[in-house]
C-alpha cells in the first residue's frame, strides 16, 4: 500500500488526523488507516475498540459540522480504517480552519478555496453571485439571439428567463454575457520557431464571452485555414479542424473557474494549438469520466445553457468525443493534460495516414498551406538541417513536394 490523495497512514492516533478528516469531508471521500507506518507496514494498534472510541470522540468534539464516517477494525492485523464521506454541509472546519489534500499531504485551504467551499455548502456557484455593476448592456447577446433564435430584443424578461437577472440584480453570469465587464478573458499568442519569438498577440478581456469566442475563431481562421483552387473550384482547407477548435474554446469558456483572475491561454504554433483554461475538473468529475465524454458536470451551468441555446456547443458531455472524432483519420491525435488548477488541450495539425515514414509525414504536415525553407523546417520540426534536406529530397522525388527558388533562397511547398 502507498499513501495517496485519498489514503493516509497513521501509526498512532494524534490530533493531526483531524485535518485530513476535514480535507476528505470537504473535497472527496477518503480513508485513514491507523496502525500503519508511513512505508505501508501494518503494525496494528493496541486496544483497537478503545482506540475507535477515542477517534470517534475527537471527530465529534473537534470538527464542525460533524462529517459522516465509519470505523472498521481488521480482525487479524488490528488496523483501524476510518472512512470519511465527502459532505454536503461544507465547509468542514477543524479549529476554525478548512483543509484540503495536496497529493499525499494535508494543507490548509487558502481564502479562495474556502470561499468556494462556502458556496458549495449553499449549493451556489460563482456565476450565480450578484454582480457589482448594475448598468450592463447586451448588444452582442441580442445579435446572437436574433440570428439564431429569432428573438428580436433582449428584454428584462428574457434576461430573467436566461437566469442572468434575479431579485432585481444581475449576477456574474450576466456580467460575463454583457458587452463590457471587469472579468478576465482570452490571451492568444502566435509563436515562431521558439516561444521567444512572438509573431502575433491578441488579448480579449473585459468583454462578453461571446466576443471572446468569436475573436478566438477569427484568429484561428487567419492562421490555420487557407483556400486551395482546383480548376474552377475554390475550397477551404484546414490545418487543424475548426470543429475541434470551436469545441475546445467553448468548453474552456463554459468550464473554467471565473473567480481566478487569469486568462484562457491559446498558444498557436506551426504544428499545434494549445488551449489552457484556469481550473481543473469540477468536483465529482474524474479524469476518466472527462476523457470518455460520457458524463458532464457543468461548473458554470448558466453560461453553458446559453451556449447550448445558441448552438455553440452540442449536447453536454460530448465535447471531448467530438474533438476526437475530427481526428479519426489523422495520425496525430489531441492531447489532454489535467491538473488541479488547469486543463490543457493540444490540437495538432492534421497528419494524413499515408505511406510516408514518420519523419517524412511530419515535414509534409508542416508544409500544408505554407512555403518554408529547409532551415525553417528544421527549426519547426526539431530535426537537424542535414536530415531535413534529405527528407525534402525524398519527398520531392516522390512528388509530395516541390521547390521554389534557387540556392539559399530555395523554399518548399506541397505539390
Amino acid at each position: 500500500m502507498r499513501e495517496s490523495k485519498t489514503l493516509e497512514f497513521k501509526e498512532q492516533v494524534t490530533n493531526t488526523f483531524l485535518k485530513t478528516v476535514c480535507a476528505f469531508a470537504n473535497y472527496g471521500t477518503g480513508e485513514i488507516k491507523f496502525g500503519v507506518r508511513d512505508d505501508g507496514t501494518e503494525v496494528g494498534v493496541s486496544q483497537p475498540e478503545k482506540t475507535c472510541l477515542d477517534i470517534e470522540n475527537r471527530i465529534n468534539d473537534c470538527i464542525v459540522p460533524v462529517p459522516e464516517y465509519t470505523l472498521n477494525i481488521h480482525p487479524k492485523t488490528a488496523v483501524i480504517t476510518l472512512r470519511v464521506q465527502e459532505g454536503l454541509h461544507k465547509p468542514y472546519l477543524y479549529k476554525s480552519k478548512a483543509y484540503r489534500r495536496n497529493d499525499t499531504a494535508t494543507v490548509e485551504a487558502d481564502r479562495l478555496s474556502l470561499t468556494r467551499l462556502i458556496l458549495a455548502g449553499q449549493n451556489l456557484s460563482f456565476e450565480e453571485l450578484d454582480a457589482q455593476d448594475s448598468e450592463l448592456h447586451f448588444s452582442i447577446l441580442e445579435e446572437k439571439m436574433r440570428d439564431r433564435l429569432q428573438i428580436e430584443k433582449v428584454s428584462l424578461d428574457v434576461l430573467k428567463t436566461l437566469q442572468l437577472y434575479r431579485n432585481g440584480k444581475y449576477n456574474h453570469a450576466g456580467e460575463l454575457l454583457a458587452d463590457r465587464n471587469k472579468l478576465p478573458g482570452v490571451d492568444m499568442l502566435r509563436f515562431g520557431d521558439t516561444i521567444n519569438i512572438i509573431l502575433d498577440r491578441v488579448t480579449c478581456s473585459h468583454v462578453s464571452v461571446l466576443e471572446q469566442y468569436d475573436t478566438a475563431l477569427s484568429i484561428y481562421r487567419k492562421y490555420y485555414q487557407f483556400e486551395e483552387i482546383t480548376g474552377a473550384l475554390r475550397e477551404i482547407k484546414e490545418l487543424i479542424p475548426e470543429a475541434a477548435f470551436r469545441e475546445a474554446v467553448a468548453n474552456a469558456l463554459v468550464h473554467r473557474t471565473w473567480d481566478v483572475n487569469a486568462h484562457i491561454n491559446i498558444a498557436m504554433f506551426a504544428d499545434r494549438i494549445e488551449i489552457t483554461s484556469p481550473g481543473g475538473l469540477p468536483d465529482g468529475l474524474s479524469e476518466e469520466d472527462y476523457l470518455s465524454g460520457g458524463i458532464s458536470i457543468l461548473r458554470n451551468p448558466i453560461i453553458g445553457s446559453i451556449f447550448y441555446r445558441l448552438h455553440m456547443i452540442e449536447n453536454f458531455g460530448t465535447g471531448i468525443r467530438r474533438i476526437n472524432e475530427t481526428y479519426r483519420e489523422s495520425e496525430k491525435k489531441p492531447i489532454y493534460q489535467i491538473t488541479d488548477n488547469s486543463i490543457k488541450i493540444t490540437l495538432p495539425v492534421l497528419q494524413e495516414k499515408t505511406d510516408l515514414r514518420k519523419d517524412e509525414a511530419e515535414i509534409y504536415t508542416l508544409l500544408k498551406g505554407r512555403t518554408m525553407s529547409s532551415t525553417e523546417l528544421a527549426a519547426a520540426s526539431g530535426f537537424g538541417k542535414t536530415k531535413v534536406v534529405s527528407i525534402l529530397k525524398r519527398l520531392t522525388e516522390q512528388g509530395y513536394t516541390h521547390s521554389v527558388g534557387n540556392g539559399r533562397a530555395t523554399k518548399y511547398t506541397i505539390s
